[in-house]
């Protein structure tokens, strides 16, 4: 997930967290102190014990609740609590687990609201090519910065409170229309700076990756075996 090109990556600082600061905040539903006391050379089987613990607690305490205010906490999870502290717990989750998807679709969420521009710009390109992705993934068209922002949300507030399935397909379709234009934009910058060019098709691929994995994600989840 970290080559996504533009996407943040764990080590990335936070934009609003000195305006944050000077804020009471509402208790979260991760606390950071979870992250902190995972050592870094813990177990990996303890580890990954954690992650599917801490995983499986947030979705099913949100689905049961019904609480729209929870829900969009949990949205905003990367938001209130930083990159890094989601990263600590679930970045190192295999793709077809519950934290291991999650944490691919707090990424993309993160990669959306931090740069919305060149994200609806890369959707406009890929639409064309893939209109059936387009389709389920739910986006307007013409598509500008704050509708992918609210695709975005309305993937992980459809982890928290819908067809969780679902969710993970819309995620995926929205990662393959825009590694469609990420590729095609790849291919227009290659006429003047190829390094760059060559950067965004990684990028592209990272995300075709991404809606493979979040797509056999969700077929785990409606035979009930993502845990």
């Amino acid at each position: 997930m970290s080559d996504f090109h533009g996407a943040p990556s764990s080590s990335t600082n936070r934009p609003d967290q000195q305006d944050q600061s000077r804020h009471p905040r509402r208790p979260a539903m991760l606390d950071p102190r979870d992250a902190e006391e995972i050592p870094g050379e813990l177990d990996p089987a303890l580890r990954g014990e954690i992650a599917h613990t801490t995983a499986a607690a947030i979705v099913h305490r949100a689905r049961a609740s019904e609480d729209p205010e929870v829900v969009e906490r949990l949205v905003r999870l990367v938001e209130d609590e930083g990159l890094d502290v989601v990263a600590a717990l679930w970045a190192d989750s295999p793709a077809d687990t519950l934290p291991g998807a999650l944490w691919r679709l707090y990424v993309l969420r993160e990669w959306v609201r931090r740069d919305p521009e060149t994200v609806a710009e890369r959707f406009r390109l890929g639409v064309a090519a893939a209109p059936v992705h387009e389709v389920v993934a739910g986006v307007v068209t013409p598509t500008g910065p704050g509708d992918v922002r609210a695709v975005a949300d309305a993937v992980l507030s459809g982890v928290f409170a819908g067809d969780l399935a679902v969710a993970l397909e819309r995620g995926a379709a929205f990662c393959r229309v825009l590694a469609v234009g990420a590729a095609f934009d790849a291919d227009y910058v290659d006429t003047v700076d190829t390094g760059h060019a060559a950067r965004m098709t990684r990028g592209a691929a990272s995300l075709v990756r991404t809606a493979e994995e979040l797509e056999h994600a969700a077929g785990l989840w409606r035979v009930r075996r993502l845990d």
